[in-house]
């Protein structure tokens, strides 16, 4: 029922800037808790930021919170993750994930507590 498309991924430079764009269709930001989530190479998917219910609550993994920031636009039913000052271990596929449970703080940082997934978009950070 609900779709999730990601897209904005690509090649930049180490200290570089990249926009990632999750579109969300079929629900409501208003009644969903939006995750960012990653995976490198050869690692488990990992936590990266969260937004509930259209901008009630946002986090971000307290490695990455002083370079990214995940914002909404409630017109076009998207969230944002603004990447900064990317390095190479940034480098990894970028998922948007989707619940309707009303999670927040910690709880929303689990992979489990999301239901639908987005199928990813490339960023890969290199000189």
């Amino acid at each position: 029922q609900v779709q999730l498309v990601e897209s904005g991924g690509g090649l930049v430079l180490p200290g570089g800037s990249l926009r990632l764009s999750c579109a969300v269709s079929g629900r409501t930001l208003r009644t969903s808790t939006i995750g960012w989530f990653r995976q490198r190479p050869g690692k488990e998917r990992e936590f990266v930021s969260y937004i509930n219910r259209a901008g009630g609550a946002a986090d971000y993994a307290d490695s990455l919170k002083d370079r990214f920031a995940i914002t909404k636009d409630m017109a076009q039913n998207t969230v944002y993750l603004d990447m900064n000052r990317l390095q190479p271990e940034d480098t990894a596929v970028y998922y948007c994930a989707f619940t309707n449970r009303l999670c927040a703080g910690s709880e929303c940082f689990g992979a489990t507590v999301y239901t639908d997934w987005g199928q990813g978009t490339q960023v890969t950070v290199s000189p």
